[in-house]
């Protein structure tokens, strides 16, 4: 039987290493604009995310650098990085609609495609050590009124997987999240002046020697996609994390470690997601019906 996995342009690497690892010879790479083309898709890798406006915290990055906290605090970004967010023409918070809003509301549209009991399929989410339970809440799960933004997303990506399974693993859809370890991006790459991160690299490969979380690669960031791809989804359990790690001599392994929340915020918060797309979709029916 033909694999179908489901790329967004923010994964686009990432499927690729997928089909040069020829773990599944007749695997092809789809784009949101073919989706609906086919009758069923067994992979949706969830990716899209930004961090806009990052700002970091000369103080604490500094005293940090030369701590015993200097492993947690490049790892983690606490108390490290914040973000300005801004409102969309939505009317909702930009972070949280590009990181989980967008991806629930996809997920919910192309929900026949990816609901077959005979044949289970899997919703793979990456997400990020920087997902804190510190930085969310659910009565400010848009994160309006904070300044750690992704971080809150990222979490709430968390959260939303676990309700996901607990809703649709009778009807053969499962979900699981991966953090890619840290990696060198583009919107990695922006949190600081390059000049910065010229005398900083050097620290970070040597600081890889002693911790596995330091990927520095999107290709050993992927390492754990990749090893999601080759398991049966429902041998998974749903509350576990699956890290990508690199030891210090470059080799690339997965580690799975249990996600700090509870099932029953994850399923308030399923639950106003769902109160969200709901007057969102009727404010879209809305302003349609004016520009008739």
């Amino acid at each position: 039987m033909t694999r179908f996995i489901c790329v967004w342009p923010a994964e686009i690497c990432k499927g690729l290493r997928l089909l040069a690892s020829h773990c599944c010879p007749y695997t092809l790479l789809l784009t949101s604009n073919t989706c609906y083309r086919y009758r069923q898709v067994d992979f949706l890798y969830l990716n899209a995310g930004i961090m806009p406006n990052p700002c970091i915290n000369l103080k604490v990055f500094l005293s940090g650098l030369f701590s015993r906290k200097v492993i947690h605090m490049f790892t983690t970004g606490e108390g490290l990085l914040t973000q300005k967010d801004q409102i969309t023409d939505d009317g909702l918070q930009e972070v949280f609609e590009t990181n989980v809003f967008g991806h629930f509301v996809l997920i919910r549209a192309i929900e026949p495609l990816l609901c077959h009991v005979d044949s289970p399929s899997q919703l793979i989410w990456t997400s990020s050590s920087n997902a804190r339970k510190s930085a969310f809440s659910l009565l400010d799960y848009q994160h309006i009124q904070g300044q750690e933004s992704y971080s809150s997303s990222k979490y709430a990506t968390d959260l939303l997987s676990v309700a996901l399974n607990r809703h649709f693993n009778q009807q053969g859809l499962y979900s699981s999240v991966v953090c890619p370890g840290l990696v060198m991006t583009n919107l990695t790459y922006g949190i600081m002046p390059s000049l910065l991160w010229m005398f900083i690299m050097p620290i970070m490969w040597l600081i890889r020697i002693f911790t596995n979380s330091f990927t520095i690669t999107p290709y050993n960031g992927a390492e754990a996609l990749l090893w999601l791809f080759r398991q049966k989804p429902e041998l998974l359990d749903p509350l576990l994390k699956y890290h990508s790690c690199t030891s210090g001599l470059g080799n690339n392994y997965v580690e799975s470690r249990k996600m700090n929340l509870e099932e029953e915020s994850s399923e308030l918060f399923y639950q106003k997601l769902l109160e969200l797309e709901k007057q969102t979709l009727k404010k879209l029916s809305e302003s349609e019906e004016e520009y008739k």
